[in-house]
């Protein structure tokens, strides 16, 4: 097999309300980017995308339908059946939570709950995609072809649940053949942006900037881009600013309508009795195609003043003026209609005029050039008319006077088929559309520094004497390895040096490293656990068993030798940050470790939001001569899995970096203590970053 190229490439972009598949068959020697567009339920007509959606009879852990097999009216009205949709948000333990306070109803009890719909749902899709596609291959069955899945994620996802999120795809089956590779792709926003330069590249000019909207049926993601080298034929995109996103989408106008139908059912039901309850009736009425193609056509040349909706199992002769129904249906005014889209297209303007601000701010005298539209709700006629309208000469933001908002070929197609495009560009050209991005968070470990009573970063922090050197720590603070924004690409991962300290006789070769995440901006960045937003993200085990002890450095082995006999162990974690994950690779005498499991992770909770405060640039002292300056924000309650104990006394040995600061904790550098610290030695090196500050 060719590991440089896969006999096919799957883009899969699922969504809120329905879902994409894209592809690009290799073993033909085709680079065009196609899409499946016959699913289940639907064989006779040409459908870009399948509904998220499964239902479950009662009590059994299996569906009995999925996507356009759970539309008809026996799976929707069963009353033994559960009819399952807009769940993938719930994959965000956060977002669940809040879902839960406020709609304990009809929300999951459960993250189990939410992982069983979403491993059901890729089951079924990805049986779908093997017998669709699996013909189409030439010189190898689909067992053993080499097929590369790539998968799109929103901004909005925290690591852990992107690891969550992977996980639950290749249990689904997605990796169950020796040849097929997994991976995530770019974020949603990224994708569509690489669609949009692929597919519609001669109205852009060298060094435009982009900033890219897709807004789909639950989040939307903003991502902000440059165009480079348009004078060859491999135009490339450099992320400008960090990815960022918001749960905005066109679900929350299906939400409104439905719970405005239910007001007026109610009413009605008061006054004569409907054959369902004004819940079921609502429901149907949101789901119905006359309702979702009213909504998709809202807007449009052809939007009608009045529109009516039926109402199921009706009698038409059952009417009520004062609720608008007659003959069986039930009458709305497109501005009815209109109040639920403009609630999602003001939370559209606020996120866009933020990004806006944040250019301006960071690039100023730059303009935005063009806003690119896609998704569902970017493909509004409605949306796109308030957008142009919004920001004509610039909307009153002095960086977007000559801005252009166009929408995406395909807005709907426009994030699986830019998966797909952007491999099979990489492949054919060496390198990617959108090979730089902006870090989207600041990311550390945890080191020790020497106490300093006249620095005020260390006042009133809890310090520890290393027994082997005499010297007095600060412990817990953090050395950021990565800050937010900076440049990174997956073809030159972030280099960590450790060194280790082990006893003669010792036979642990298993070392935790906490690693530490922060949002806030680099002047801002917390100096330590316990400050601003720092928080651990994952503890990440680096497993030497397999390594040559022949190549560790025995130190003090002479009779005469001053300290300890003990034996230094050097190794290296890379870690590989995409466009929404994070990846540890383990390396050890310029080998790397075990290419399976490159490294154990375990992630922890993702962490509530913040608010940081909106402060001025703060004047405080420089740790460090070769960092410059760096700013502290307000001490706030560590997460669970990062809570410290007041008893840590501290090992019996330091870890320290050519600078004096050391990693501290567990048994290596960087552990987020949770009990006493044990005794162990473990020494930072630099990893090519300069002086840790």
């Amino acid at each position: 097999m060719d590991a440089t190229k896969p006999d096919l490439i799957v883009g899969v972009d699922f969504g809120m309300t329905a879902t994409g598949v894209s592809y690009a068959n290799l073993s033909i020697g085709s680079e065009t980017v196609k899409w499946i567009q016959k699913w289940p339920g639907r064989s006779q007509a040409n459908e870009n995308k399948v509904p998220t959606i499964l239902v479950y009879p009662n009590q059994q852990p299996k569906p009995s339908s999925w996507g356009f097999l759970s539309e008809t009216a026996s799976e929707q009205n069963a009353a033994d059946k559960e009819y399952k949709d807009w769940f993938k948000t719930y994959l965000d333990p956060l977002r669940l939570r809040e879902k839960q306070a406020e709609d304990p109803v009809h929300t999951p009890c459960s993250i189990e709950e939410v992982e069983r719909w979403y491993e059901d749902y890729h089951r079924l899709l990805y049986k779908h995609i093997e017998f669709k596609l699996a013909s189409e291959l030439s010189g190898a069955p689909w067992q053993s072809a080499y097929v590369q899945f790539l998968f799109s994620v929103p901004t909005t996802w925290a690591p852990q649940v992107v690891e969550r999120y992977r996980a639950i795809v290749k249990k689904a089956g997605f990796a169950q053949c020796t040849n097929n590779a997994l991976s995530i792709g770019l974020t949603e926003a990224e994708a569509a942006a690489v669609h949009t330069s692929l597919e519609a590249s001669g109205i852009f000019r060298e060094r435009d900037i982009l900033l890219v909207c897709d807004a789909g049926g639950g989040t939307t993601d903003l991502s902000v881009l440059g165009v480079r080298d348009t004078g060859t034929s491999s135009l490339s995109l450099e992320q400008l600013d960090v990815v960022f996103g918001a749960t905005i989408g066109s679900a929350a106008i299906d939400y409104d309508f439905e719970a405005y139908a239910r007001s007026r059912l109610e009413l009605a039901h008061l006054i004569s009795p409907l054959p369902m309850s004004p819940d079921q009736i609502a429901w149907e009425m949101m789901k119905s195609r006359d309702f979702q193609n009213t909504k998709c056509e809202h807007g449009g040349l052809d939007d009608a003043p009045i529109f009516s909706i039926p109402i199921p199992k009706l009698d038409l002769g059952y009417a009520d003026h004062t609720v608008g129904i007659e003959y069986g249906e039930m009458k709305f005014t497109k501005e009815e209609l209109q109040r639920s889209f403009d609630k999602q297209v003001q939370k559209l303007v606020s996120l866009i005029d933020s990004q806006l601000q944040t250019m301006q701010r960071k690039r100023p005298g730059q303009q935005i050039n063009h806003l690119i539209l896609a998704g569902g709700l970017g493909h509004s006629p409605y949306v796109q008319d308030r957008l142009r309208a919004r920001y004509l000469n610039g909307g009153g933001h002095v960086n977007a006077q000559g801005i252009q908002v166009r929408v995406a070929p395909d807005p709907q197609l426009a994030v699986c088929k830019g998966l797909v495009g952007d491999r099979v560009r990489s492949l054919k050209a060496g390198k990617p559309v959108l090979k730089w991005r902006c870090c989207r968070a600041s990311y550390g470990t945890i080191c020790k520094e020497i106490y300093d009573k006249d620095n005020p970063m260390h006042v009133g922090r809890q310090t520890e004497k290393d027994p082997m050197n005499g010297k007095v720590y600060v412990t817990q603070s953090i050395a950021w390895f990565i800050k937010k924004g900076k440049p990174i690409t997956l073809d030159e991962p972030i280099t960590r040096s450790f060194h280790r300290k082990i006893s003669p006789g010792d036979p642990r070769r298993a070392f935790p490293t906490s690693i530490i995440e922060s949002h806030a901006e680099e002047p801002f960045l917390p100096h330590h656990l316990g400050a601003g937003d720092a928080h651990v993200l994952c503890e990440i085990e680096s497993d030497l068993s397999t390594a040559d002890e022949t190549k560790f450095k025995e130190k003090n082995r002479r009779f005469w030798s001053v300290g300890k006999h003990y034996f230094k162990v050097d190794y290296e974690v890379k870690v590989l940050i995409g466009p929404a994950d994070v990846r540890f690779e383990l390396w050890f005498n310029n080998e790397k470790l075990s290419k399976d499991q490159p490294i154990k992770v375990e992630w922890a909770s993702p962490a509530p939001a913040i608010e940081l405060p909106a402060v001025s640039q703060p004047v405080v002292p420089e740790i460090d001569g070769s960092q410059g300056e760096k700013g502290v924000v307000s001490v706030s309650s560590l997460p669970r899995s990062a809570e410290l104990n007041g008893n840590n006394t501290g090992g019996r040995n330091g870890c320290e970096s050519a600078d004096g600061r050391t990693g501290t904790g567990g048994e290596e550098i960087g552990r987020a203590p949770k009990q006493t610290l044990p005794p162990d030695t473990v020494v930072v090196n630099n990893g090519g970053w300069g002086r840790m500050f």
